[in-house]
């Protein structure tokens, strides 16, 4: 008998739950904050998300299902910022994943207070220890292999302007550890933190 379970997803995984987003984790959270052009703040995570690029500083998250407020603010004003979600901000980040209609903020749904941003005009979340100002470099509608457009947008945004709360940073060197970043994994609410006792270092060859 085989030891692979193997199958082909147009033809269904045949598990209790689908895998693939457990087996692609954990993954880094898009806090995204964003602003409609009537002027109502939005704030929701996203689970696909990740860096894209050093030189620019690019980073990019996926609207999965439905053309979401996130991606209508950013079409209409081509700015975001990308909040980190620290184990102190777990349950303020899931309240924000709450669907509100589109003249409601999540901000305030969450009790969470905003911070001007120095270079774009969406604000931050006040409570996060590093944020990211972003202007929109391109919108990408995915397709899959046949070439037919799905229902999700790859969003992608050049890093303009960074925020590091100064408790990060030792010897100029910002620690991954003490901003305590949550992670996301597969299931309804599969959830990973990092600890010093999962941490190890590992050099490339020279």
């Amino acid at each position: 008998m085989s030891q692979t379970h193997f199958y082909q997803p147009k033809e269904g995984h045949g598990l209790a739950h689908d895998p693939f987003n457990a087996i692609i984790a954990p993954r880094p959270i898009g806090w995204i904050s964003t602003k409609s052009k009537a002027g109502v703040l939005n704030l929701a995570p996203y689970s696909f998300f990740n860096a894209l690029n050093y030189t620019p500083p690019i980073i990019g998250f996926s609207v999965v299902g439905s053309k979401k407020d996130s991606l209508v603010n950013v079409q209409e004003t081509g700015e975001f910022c990308w909040n980190l979600v620290s184990q102190d901000l777990v349950t303020a980040m899931n309240t924000t994943s709450k669907p509100l209609a589109p003249e409601e903020s999540e901000f305030d749904h969450a009790g969470l207070q905003t911070i001007d941003s120095e270079i774009v005009r969406v604000p931050r979340v006040k409570a996060s220890k590093v944020s990211m100002e972003c202007k929109l470099t391109d919108v990408v509608q995915l397709k899959s292999a046949t070439g037919d457009t799905v229902g999700s947008w790859f969003v992608m945004g050049e890093v303009v302007g960074v925020h590091i709360d100064k408790s990060l940073i030792e010897d100029g060197v910002y620690k991954t550890l003490k901003g305590a970043p949550i992670s996301r994994g597969g299931g309804r609410g599969d959830y990973f933190k990092v600890s010093q006792d999962n941490f190890f270092e590992l050099l490339r060859p020279e």
